[in-house]
């Protein structure tokens, strides 16, 4: 293996390391030591890869928007608007245990990022845009008024549910309106 090859591997660890501690006990408790410790790399490596916490906590949401944009990527290639609303849908109630357990990874990062992290809060909230953006882009195409608030509507509806369910650790809640939002999309279209 070549060195930039290894060079990238602990790196990429580090940064699911990183979005893993930063998902189960969120930004301010997840130190440098438990990003090696989780990553198994020296907690040395963890500077020469990131100069600054605010570096990590790029990563991680540079880690978030790349599994965003292959999600909807993959949604995209759904044939109808609400098939794709609904396949985003099925996502969450696919994670209700985690979310039950963890919450939802982006909403919770941007509750914590809007308290305390001013340099990096506008690129996080970048994650929750690009899902409202897609969303509206879907009630456009089906033609409906109002698009924007339809996917405010519906992207509000999955996160206060993550956070219902996490808040009671009720995986079912976030199921249950997870299919409530199905059938609000099936109303619609």
């Amino acid at each position: 293996m070549t060195n930039s090859r290894r060079s990238e591997d602990k790196r990429s660890r580090l940064v699911a390391a990183a979005t893993e501690l930063v998902q189960r006990q969120g930004v301010q408790r997840t130190t440098l030591a438990d990003i090696a410790d989780t990553a198994d790399v020296a907690l040395g490596n963890v500077y020469y890869y990131f100069k600054t916490r605010e570096d990590i906590v790029h990563a991680v949401i540079e880690h978030h928007e790349a599994e965003i944009d292959a999600l909807l990527a993959r949604l995209d290639e759904r044939k109808s608007p609400k098939a794709r609303l609904k396949g985003l849908a099925e996502q969450w109630s696919n994670s209700a245990d985690m979310v039950a357990h963890d919450g939802c990874p982006l909403g919770g990062l941007n509750y914590e990022l809007n308290k305390c992290h001013d340099g990096v809060t506008d690129h996080a909230q970048n994650l929750l845009g690009k899902l409202v953006a897609w969303a509206e882009s879907q009630f456009r195409e089906l033609g409906l008024r109002d698009p924007r608030g339809l996917a405010v509507h519906y992207i509000a509806g999955v996160e206060g549910a993550a956070l219902l369910s996490n808040t009671f650790g009720d995986a079912p809640l976030m199921k249950a309106e997870v299919r409530r939002l199905e059938r609000w999309i099936d109303d619609l279209a």
